[in-house]
């Protein structure tokens, strides 16, 4: 089915009415993850959730796995242009409270992916995207190898934000900032005394 219906170029399509269902999709998809663990949907329910038709789905991503990668991607996106300055930031503070209220005012996004089964798939895709930029970088900090430090931070924010977004009553964005500047950020970029 989706080998004979699946329309590569709407990925980069502007047509205002394909870049409209793109986005009914992604939301559909991500009010599911709210209520349903990644692996109990479907592409009939993402399309029921959407209100178009079972084809439409695989007229723009091949599967439910596609859709997901697009969403992480984008929202990784994000978040890491939010998170580069923390790497030679003199000013960590700003740096973590910027990617956390951000976190904080998409929380309903962040919420269905980290809580919803995409965490795993969150995680890769920041670990790739930040590795990607980290290679054209000198290193910093030549204690710990780029790509350890990369990955222990990536895989560190992902966690720290789903444990926080799980909260009953989470705390706020700029509390986790300083949490998230102390126990991830300055011990992976600070050299330890010998």
């Amino acid at each position: 089915m989706a080998e004979k219906t699946f329309q590569p170029h709407y990925a980069t399509a502007k047509d205002a009415r394909v870049l409209q269902t793109r986005e009914s999709l992604r939301m559909a998809f991500l009010t599911l993850l709210k209520s349903k663990d990644l692996n109990q949907i479907g592409i009939r329910d993402i399309a029921n959730e959407a209100g178009v038709g079972y084809t439409t789905v695989y007229r723009h991503f091949t599967n439910k796995e596609e859709l997901l990668d697009y969403i992480a991607t984008e929202e990784v996106k994000t978040l890491i242009d939010l998170a580069l300055p923390l790497v030679n930031s003199a000013d960590m503070r700003s740096a973590a409270l910027s990617l956390c209220r951000e976190v904080a005012k998409r929380k309903t996004i962040w919420s269905s992916l980290l809580t919803g089964g995409a965490a795993n798939t969150l995680r890769q895709e920041f670990i790739n995207q930040a590795l990607q930029i980290a290679a054209n970088w000198e290193a910093p900090h030549d204690w710990i190898p780029t790509e350890i430090g990369v990955t222990l931070a990536a895989s560190s924010t992902i966690e720290l934000l789903g444990c926080w977004l799980k909260q009953a009553k989470p705390i706020s964005a700029d509390k986790i900032a300083v949490i998230f500047e102390h126990v991830i950020i300055t011990p992976i970029i600070t050299q330890p005394k010998s």
